[in-house]
């Protein structure tokens, strides 16, 4: 984490009292979000509040057997994360402290308060190459060289936010450490592949944009009927055991993103240790080489110190931020924002604040709008094109939708993936409820679906949810007087909307085939149910009985498409099949 060191830093303050990871000291001469170190052992901490000699700070450590009268000191800078090469294929603390540096440098996988260690590694040489030459004019932001920093991406060396630029008076190339110079402008300003930002500011951007390009997730009921934007904002709210992580694992693994930030915020620690093993296992689908060499792992477990949780979204979304500015396509996957809201709330009463609903802070919509507002598809500055696109997992006690944290969610997001708890019961995956989710980015990514997949992609896909939405009021009717009881055309509706929801909205995540689905295999699922219901239906209008059109024997393969490789023979088969039985049946 990129404060000053313990040698930066005067001894200036007392603690007068120890609540929890609320420490209060006097004496102390420093501004709001300033980073203190706490404690005669120096735990980390940062101001949240000031009440005139009175200054209160929230500790990342565990605050056992910290008394008062002991030391505070002050490094006079807010809360920052290192940035440079060396972010991807590392896991992290939620204050951006290595965890693999960090057991090196205990010799154990338990570590001691008050350890601290940089966010990227200050002693490895990266190899330089500069973009820029002598007499060149850069400002800040302006992209002055590249570093391979993985197999896959291709670390852009930018002017930080806070230069002036100027001409460019050395360009170095060769290998250099992080911190030392690696171009020299006219006015004095050295760039180094080493730069620090506030994780509570959102970095400076260009021009924000409307995004037009989804983020493809190559999960079916997400692209084909609740697709997100890249820039766009998205909230999975669910309760316990309903596949949140699961379904964040997947984006994670799946989507179309050029970066992906993972930030467990207070999960289960076997959560995380599932994430952590897996990811480094995992080919990149795109490339073929290790997903992790375009990941950055961001772990804050339940058990670990609530304020550092709270900060955990912050070096996220910085991070994101960072690479965005390069001109990449970032996903940002935060499990859980409920966890994080839950800290926000713990911290919130230890400073004796007015509650609001059900004890979270009066300024949580607030801050949830801060956090997701980071999102977005920017015009760089640099001349190069980037996003962020946030998708935040919401954990409701009971699995209740109309808590703060999702409510609060609901009306900042603009998309909506609802999980239900009766799906995942039936283990019918993802439990995404198709009645209570819903997409605002629809309407703006049309026109791309219908240029990189299909003319009728937006007809085919109301389709879908109009037969899916009959079939709920149906549902109702069949409850009270049975399915038997229904008109012929609509106990078809029913066999139709079955095969959707069987066919088209379960996915196997465990499967080496149905695990990514591709727009164009998602839009020919479609097509191929709605050549069922339109055979059916004029099967039924030439006087054909509904059981028989439903015994067919074509039919049940429909069930195969997702598992079967080689997909368009044989979905071209089973549509020329179910035709030939239909119209058998009447010609």
């Amino acid at each position: 984490m990129s404060q000053a060191t313990h040698s930066d830093v005067r001894e200036d303050g007392v603690i007068e009292s120890v609540s929890g990871p609320v420490v209060t000291a006097t004496g102390l001469s420093a501004r709001m979000n300033d980073v203190v170190y706490v404690g005669s052992e120096g735990l980390m901490g940062e101001i949240i509040e000031i009440e005139g000699d009175l200054t209160t700070i929230q500790v990342y450590e565990e605050t056992s057997d910290v008394a008062p009268g002991e030391p505070v000191e002050s490094t006079g800078a807010p809360l920052s994360v290192d940035l440079g090469p060396g972010i991807l294929d590392n896991i992290y603390d939620g204050v951006q402290r290595p965890l693999e540096g960090l057991e090196e440098k205990m010799d154990s996988a338990f570590l001691d308060r008050g350890v601290d260690a940089p966010g990227i590694d200050i002693e490895k040489t990266w190899e330089f190459t500069p973009t820029v030459e002598d007499g060149d004019e850069v400002a800040a932001g302006d992209i002055v060289g590249t570093v391979p920093e993985t197999e896959s991406i291709e670390h852009k060396v930018m002017v930080p936010p806070d230069y002036d630029g100027g001409e460019v008076v050395d360009a170095k190339k060769g290998n250099f450490t992080v911190d030392e110079t690696v171009v020299e402008l006219d006015n004095g300003e050295e760039i180094t592949m080493h730069q620090e930002w506030p994780v509570r500011q959102a970095r400076p951007a260009g021009d924000k944009e409307t995004p037009t390009d989804p983020l493809v997730t190559g999960q079916r009921i997400l692209d084909g009927l609740f697709p997100v934007a890249k820039g766009g904002t998205a909230a999975i709210p669910g309760p316990f055991g309903s596949g949140k992580t699961v379904t964040q694992h997947q984006l994670a693994k799946w989507a179309d993103a050029d970066i992906v930030v993972y930030v467990g915020c207070g999960e289960r620690g076997n959560e995380m240790t599932e994430v952590i093993e897996d990811f480094p296992e995992l080919d990149d689908p795109k490339t073929g080489k290790p997903l992790m060499s375009r990941t950055s792992l961001i772990a804050n477990t339940s058990n670990m110190p609530v304020a550092a949780r709270e900060s955990s979204v912050y070096t996220g979304i910085t991070i994101a931020e960072y690479y965005r500015d390069m001109g990449y396509d970032v996903a940002l996957m935060a499990d859980s924002t409920s966890r994080w809201a839950e800290a926000l709330r713990e911290i919130s009463s230890r400073l004796e604040e007015m509650p609001g609903e059900e004890g979270y802070p009066a300024y949580l919509g607030a801050r949830l709008s801060e956090f997701y507002e980071r999102a977005g598809y920017y015009q760089n500055s640099n001349g190069t094109e980037g996003s962020v696109t946030v998708v935040g997992a919401v954990s409701p006690p009971g699995g209740d939708f109309s808590e703060p944290v999702t409510q609060n969610t609901l009306r900042i997001v603009k998309t909506f993936w609802a999980l239900d708890a009766d799906l995942a019961e039936r283990r019918h995956f993802p439990a995404i409820n198709w009645d209570e989710s819903y997409s605002l980015y629809r309407d703006q990514l049309d026109p791309w679906f219908t240029d990189a997949v299909a003319d009728d992609w937006p007809e085919i896909r109301q389709w879908v949810i109009d037969t899916l939405d009959e079939e709920s009021e149906l549902q109702e009717i069949v409850q009270l007087v049975g399915q038997d009881a229904l008109p012929a055309d609509q106990q078809l509706t029913l066999e139709v909307a079955r095969y959707i929801r069987e066919a088209y909205l379960q996915q196997n995540a465990l499967h080496d085939v149905d695990t990514y689905c591709e727009p164009a295999k998602t839009y020919r699922m479609m097509e191929a149910i709605k050549t069922l219901n339109d055979e059916a239906f004029d099967a039924l209008d030439a006087g054909v009985p509904v059981d028989e059109i439903t015994d067919i024997d074509a039919a049940p393969r429909l069930n195969r498409i997702g598992t079967t490789e080689g997909y368009e023979a044989f979905i071209e088969e089973i549509e020329a099949d179910i035709a030939e039985e239909l119209r058998g049946m009447y010609q």
